[in-house]
């Protein structure tokens, strides 16, 4: 978790993430937090090497896991009370994934860290990410990312590569644009779920986020756009 270290898990990355979500707690937001595992293990690169696909995705779940648990106990020893819920049963380290349960930990000010993605292999993070955020009628699914937003091809190959303040989800469809894979961006076009895709690393963002700035990339409908431009939503 975090930028690359000699550790799998960057303590100090996650020491900042835990500090950037209290304070957006603080602020009276409900805080759902899906986390992947790629620090840790990739099963899709593992698989390209000989390993079946779905035991490969397996062990990228109990990777997530692993990160939740990390984060889970930074954000608690900040004094902000967290809950895991795993889409596994590891009723020893976590909670089964219930949807009315999660929703009563915010409701109570609890962070909620959804472990292990979907439980079901060939489903990436993002889609993971989407589905419980319709799940629990989240207002956004916050993207945040090593990188300040969308680009027209990767900025940290290209020099001219352009940033994309707005694009609509169908654009970004088309464009296979690798902000989420299709399967994700299609489920926040079908329900209406806006996404903000930022840089997680510079400190302060999420808070910015949360409070409304038009920063990063956001990915919405061709309807929002346009009321966005014309200066009727802020």
């Amino acid at each position: 978790m975090g930028p690359s270290s000699e550790d799998s898990i960057n303590v100090d990355a996650v020491n900042l993430i835990a500090n950037e979500i209290k304070e957006i707690r603080e602020l009276g937001v409900d805080v759902a937090i899906v986390i992947g595992g790629g620090n840790i293990f990739r099963g899709v690169k593992i698989a390209a090497k000989g390993i079946n696909r779905t035991t490969a995705d397996y062990m990228g779940m109990l990777a997530t896991v692993m990160n939740s648990l990390a984060l889970q106990d930074a954000i608690e020893k900040i004094g902000v009370p967290t809950r895991v819920q795993s889409a596994i049963a590891i009723n020893e380290i976590s909670e089964p994934f219930i949807g009315r349960k999660a929703a009563r930990h915010l409701e109570k000010g609890r962070v909620v860290i959804f472990a292990a993605g979907t439980g079901n292999p060939f489903f990436t993070t993002d889609t993971a990410a989407v589905l419980r955020a319709v799940e629990i009628s989240a207002g956004a699914v916050l993207k945040a990312t090593k990188v300040d937003g969308i680009y027209d091809k990767d900025p940290m190959q290209h020099q001219d590569a352009v940033k994309f303040p707005l694009i609509s989800f169908e654009e970004a469809i088309i464009r296979k644009l690798k902000v989420m894979d299709s399967t994700a961006i299609t489920m926040c076009m079908d329900n209406n779920l806006p996404i903000i895709v930022f840089d997680l690393f510079e400190r302060g963002n999420i808070k910015r986020v949360v409070q409304g700035e038009l920063m990063g990339t956001l990915v919405t409908s061709e309807q929002n756009i346009n009321l966005i431009k014309g200066g009727t939503v802020k």
